[in-house]
């Protein structure tokens, strides 16, 4: 029975750094991206008319029509460009803009 005690003992000393490792991993790498992916999902979300946004691309815009996969993105006076909501990379407040252009 000593020596299955034995065994047993060598084998979690053999698995043990696996794991701690794959715990490691998950709370340094997976848990911080699936916050963030939560994130983008709300800020895609509530996406509303007049917000100012970045597309995947680098072009900053402006809303002008939200529909349910799709909006409508003002990238130049007069040119309006149609893009999936997924490609938005980020959303910005206007009011946070002008605060940036006065100062």
């Amino acid at each position: 029975m000593n020596g299955t005690e034995g065994g047993m003992t060598a084998m979690i000393v053999n698995i043990a750094p696996l794991i701690a490792i794959f715990v490691l991993f998950y709370f340094l790498m997976i848990r911080p991206q699936q916050k963030r992916m939560k994130q983008h999902q709300a800020q895609i979300a509530s996406i509303k008319r007049g917000d100012e946004v970045v597309l995947s691309s680098g072009m900053v815009g402006k809303v002008t029509r939200v529909e349910e996969t799709e909006a409508m993105v003002e990238v130049a006076q007069g040119v309006n460009v149609r893009v999936v909501k997924t490609m938005i990379a980020d959303v910005r407040n206007r009011t946070a803009i002008a605060a940036n252009d006065k100062g």
